[in-house]
């Protein structure tokens, strides 16, 4: 059994898997990108005295425009899942924090893709698409990987059986 890092050096995080009614999930490409690795799920930081639902649902609609009206929680990881920032990413972030972990949500979408706004706060996305579960972790940059593949295994029972992409509705490219 591994233990757990010593949470004090890590920036607590939410992570969010939003599905839709068909078992895709959202992934947004982010603003700042860089080359194959730059879709994901969105993710934010706990605020002081915030609870981590409480936080997922504030970062849902920071991020993606989306009310927490418009979803159903219906998983939360019971543990933390943990990434260490490469190096170059540590010198460009504030504080002394090594890494961030992340308490992780599966939510059903209720809404349409109309509902999906990203330009409801300031942007981090310039476009989003639906994709396979399966896809995530292939998508997202490497450090980040061993989190995303932890994820899909947990929540891939919420993605149904779909094997092919859902159309890519909503793509602002």
């Amino acid at each position: 059994m591994t233990s757990q890092p010593d949470p004090s050096l890590y920036r607590p995080n939410v992570g969010l898997v939003l599905f839709s009614a068909s078992g895709y999930i959202f992934l947004g490409r982010r603003i700042n990108g860089r080359g194959a690795f730059q879709w994901q799920m969105p993710q934010g930081g706990i605020d002081e005295g915030e609870s981590p639902q409480d936080a997922a649902l504030r970062e849902l609609e920071e991020e993606v425009g989306v009310s927490g009206k418009l979803v159903d929680v219906l998983e939360e990881t019971t543990d933390w899942l943990h990434y260490d920032f490469p190096a170059e990413v540590r010198r460009r972030m504030p504080g002394a924090f090594i890494g961030q972990r992340q308490k992780w949500f599966a939510l059903k979408f209720k809404g349409s893709d109309s509902d999906i706004r990203l330009d409801r706060h300031t942007p981090e996305f310039d476009a989003w698409r639906w994709a396979r579960l399966s896809e995530a972790p292939a998508a997202i940059v490497p450090f980040k990987r061993p989190v995303y593949q932890a994820v899909a295994e947990r929540f891939r029972h919420w993605a149904g059986e779909n094997h092919s992409i859902e159309t890519q509705k909503g793509r602002r490219e």
